[in-house]
């Protein structure tokens, strides 16, 4: 298949300094946000930036963010207000027909409101009646079960450890979080195999790296503060290896903004060296090819994995009964190919390898992780500089917030520490993740719903389902900074409570407040804002859930609610107290300018596994389950076709000839869809509808290969209607996305696009990872048909 440049600029340059002016300018907060531009990620006096998770380099920049980090706080400074008088012109029925960009953009929550029914509006309402309207809702549930706690992961340390706490000592562990829509398998897996389920790197190893594999990743539009990094590590001799369906353009070249020559001269650096376009899904085939390769000619660490590991056997004995034809079809890369890439990895002496949400959104996403981690441990790239796991979060502190206790599985072990400090039974039953508290809210086991930060409707799939039933509740409370569709949705009682951004001053009776975050490196960095709050009515996050806590709970001596939340050095000593590595929290975090590193025990080749050891897993599905996803589907399409249509035109029979490209008939072909993110969003936050890289304008999209559509007989612009049927044990009905407009992209062949969230009515609450429960996003099988557009008609 043909590459084709569509995006022949470098990535960043001149062209994110516009859109980053832009962008300022479009939320009319050119000057205050462009002051919290130089806070931004800034030592000792700073803010970290509320966007990714990439974390601060140890040299110091006047100027230290991205543009996507620009453009996060665009939103997050700007001085319209979504307030009582904006509601008063605008009813929450009119409301449920907005774009998510018109949201977004509607302002900043400034004042706690409630909704109405008999207006259709949300009215303002004082902090005090808010609460006491929370604490009458809570005392009637039957069960603590009954209520949900989602988490984003905007919220900093110190108030997580506060709300899960508060959670806790209500009586549940229901606190789902965004993790469990990203990174869970990493988290699952990792903390399965190497005893700790976070990034085995530091930044530094990047500096010394002789490889680079990055599986399932796009820098350029998701964390472009990691290009700088890659371009360095490029320059110093590393190899870099792109594996992606998506070829994408802002992964060739990097103009940095921070190099004036570059910026003056027009110079570029060079980053990946090649690009592996697998199928969708096919990550962990194509690592069983190279791991298969590395084994059978003895390429692989042995002295490692004899006094490192446990379970090699196992999985050699797995790899052994593989065959290339499997591994071929399964990853859709020939295997001259897969056993080049073997050759490098068993070259290098210093292998990174790097993930996102690519190898994770899958069914198989927990095989993805393991399979990558069985790699850097026949390898022995565990536990020395240049080498290692590295795993790039989205949300800044969603990783923070998992080691301060948001979690629906915590360990014993942080259950009985809490229980230690507090001297406060703790809930031992396992509480609901996303996936198990959307059904649970679907089937009405769920009368309150609270949201501390975050769009958990439309994050989480069957978003429709989720919206429909937040209106059957009996009380749903939306802590955040902005408007969203989640909001929308009200139940019997609704409250939204509008708190401060990572951006602006949190001053309390004890004074000036900082709080802290974890990076994607474990790194734990101190944030202080330093603009003045929008509105004098927003309280911190600490203090709301202060202030619940105390309403729900009942006063209560032993645990000091409001202490903590006017004093976080409060939170801080007790967080020292109850979770391991934060010994002495509030010394290590003054003493050092970038914060302090926590103790990552695989790291040393230390092994808090069962077996005390490093621990190869066997995946658990097919590596040519892709293809029998696609089987099944071309069947159930067939039998469709058969028992409801006047005419049925004959099509290719087996899922080889899809995958061959060879198309009778084009409503017939079975693809693989995929979500993506547009250069203008950050997770459901739309800021625009310029995918730069991608060269979309608009985004009711499909994106296909040119060559894909010249086969078909179509043509860009083509309005074309996308169906993912049910299995064929399944009473549910086809899922139908569209019309969306054909567009050209680098991608797979076999292979479609689409825009997250978006398409998150294609992907259901039954599709996920078995150990992480992680929803299938990142692959599904669809049937596509051209439309008339003005009817939606077959054309």
């Amino acid at each position: 298949m043909r590459k084709i440049p569509i995006y022949s600029h470098p990535a960043a340059g001149w062209p994110a300094l516009f859109s980053s002016t832009r962008k300022l300018m479009d939320y009319q907060t050119f000057l205050r946000g462009s002051a919290s531009v130089f806070q931004s990620n800034q030592p000792k006096s700073g803010f970290d930036c509320p966007g990714c998770a990439w974390p601060d380099h140890k040299s110091h920049k006047a100027i230290d963010v991205c543009e996507n980090g620009i453009k996060v706080l665009a939103s997050e400074t700007m001085t319209k207000k979504a307030d009582a008088a904006f509601f008063a012109r605008h009813t929450v029925t009119e409301l449920q027909g907005w774009s998510g960009y018109e949201l977004e953009h509607s302002g900043r929550l400034s004042e706690p409101l409630y909704y109405d029914a008999a207006q259709d509006r949300y009215i303002a309402i004082s902090w005090e009646a808010a609460y006491q309207r929370i604490a009458e809702q809570f005392k009637q549930l039957n069960s603590p079960d009954e209520a949900l706690f989602y988490t984003s992961g905007r919220v900093t340390n110190e108030p997580a450890f506060m709300y899960q706490l508060f959670v806790r000592c209500f009586g549940t562990n229901n606190l789902p979080d965004c993790s469990n829509m990203c990174h869970e398998p990493t988290s699952v897996m990792l903390g399965k195999q190497l005893g700790i389920g976070k990034a085995t790197v530091r930044l530094e190893d990047f500096e010394q790296a002789k490889l680079i594999l990055m599986f399932g990743q796009n820098p350029a539009t998701n964390h472009p503060r990691m290009l700088e990094m890659l371009a360095h590590a490029h320059e110093q001799g590393c190899r870099i290896i792109s594996i992606n369906p998506m070829r994408e353009q802002g992964l060739s070249k990097f103009r940095n903004p921070q190099k004036p020559t570059h910026m003056a001269a027009g110079q570029s650096d060079e980053m990946v060296d090649e690009v592996v376009q697998l199928q969708i899904g096919g990550d962990a085939a194509l690592l069983t090819g190279i791991a298969k390769w590395l084994i059978e000619n003895d390429k692989i660490n042995d002295d490692f994995i004899a006094t490192h590991t446990s379970g090699f056997e196992p999985l050699k004995q797995w790899l052994t009964e593989q065959t290339w034809a499997d591994v071929e079809l399964g990853c859709g890369i020939p295997q001259a190919e897969i056993i080049g890439l073997a050759k490098l990895v068993a070259d290098s002496p210093a292998t990174i390898c790097t993930w996102g949400m690519g190898i994770t959104q899958h069914v198989q996403g927990d095989d993805n992780v393991a399979m990558i981690t069985n790699l850097l441990l026949l390898m022995g790239m565990v536990g020395i500089d240049g080498a290692g796991a590295s795993p790039v979060r989205g949300h800044s502190n969603v990783q923070g917030d998992r080691t301060m206790g948001i979690h629906e599985r915590p360990a014993q072990k942080l259950l009985d520490s809490l229980e230690r400090v507090f001297k406060k039974p703790m809930p031992q039953k396992h509480g609901f993740d996303v996936v198990t508290g959307a059904k649970a809210l679907i089937d009405g086991k769920i009368k309150i719903f609270m949201g501390m930060g975050g769009n958990y409707a439309v994050a989480a799939p069957d978003t429709t389902a989720i919206e429909q039933a937040l209106t059957t509740t009996q009380l749903n409370i939306f802590v955040g900074t902005k408007l969203n569709e989640t909001m929308l949705y009200p139940g019997a009682n609704n409250l939204i409570l509008p708190c401060l951004g990572r951006t602006e001053r949190i001053v309390t009776a004890k004074g000036e407040q900082f709080a802290t975050i974890e990076d994607s490196m474990c790194q734990i960095v101190p944030t202080q804002g330093n603009l003045k709050p929008v509105s004098d009515t927003l309280k911190s996050e600490s203090q709301i859930v202060a202030d619940i806590a105390t309403h729900v709970l009942g006063t209560d001596s032993s645990i000091p609610w409001q202490a903590m939340s006017e004093d976080f050095d409060v939170v801080r000593d007790y967080v020292a107290q109850a979770i391991d590595g934060f010994e002495d929290f509030n010394q290590r975090i003054r003493t050092t300018e970038r914060g302090f590193h926590l103790y990552h025990s695989a790291r040393h080749r230390v092994w808090n596994t069962e077996s005390g050891k490093a621990q190869f897993e066997v995946p658990q599905y097919p590596i040519t389950y892709v293809a029998a996803q696609m089987a099944e589907t071309t069947l159930t399409f067939k039998n469709n076709v058969s028992k409801n249509s006047p005419r049925t035109d004959s099509s290719s029979d087996n899922v080889q000839d899809n995958a061959q490209g060879n198309v009778k008939n084009d409503e017939q072909k079975i693809w693989q869809l995929t979500s993506v993110r547009s250069h203008d969003q950050f997770n459901t936050m739309i800021f625009g509808f310029h995918d730069r890289y991608r060269q979309a304008n608009r985004r009711d999209v499909l994106f296909m290969h040119p060559d894909e559509i010249s086969r078909l007989g179509w043509q860009k612009g083509d309005s074309v209607m996308v169906t993912r049927y049910a299995s064929q044990n399944s009473a549910d009905q086809p899922r139908i996305l569209g019309p969306l407009v054909l567009t050209e992209m680098d991608i797979a062949s076999n292979a479609v696009a689409a825009y997250y969230p978006e398409c998150n009515d294609l992907f259901d609450l039954d599709t996920y990872a078995p150990d992480s429960h992680i929803p299938a996003y990142k692959s599904t099988t669809v049937v596509l048909q051209r439309v008339d557009a003005s009817t939606a008609e077959p054309a």
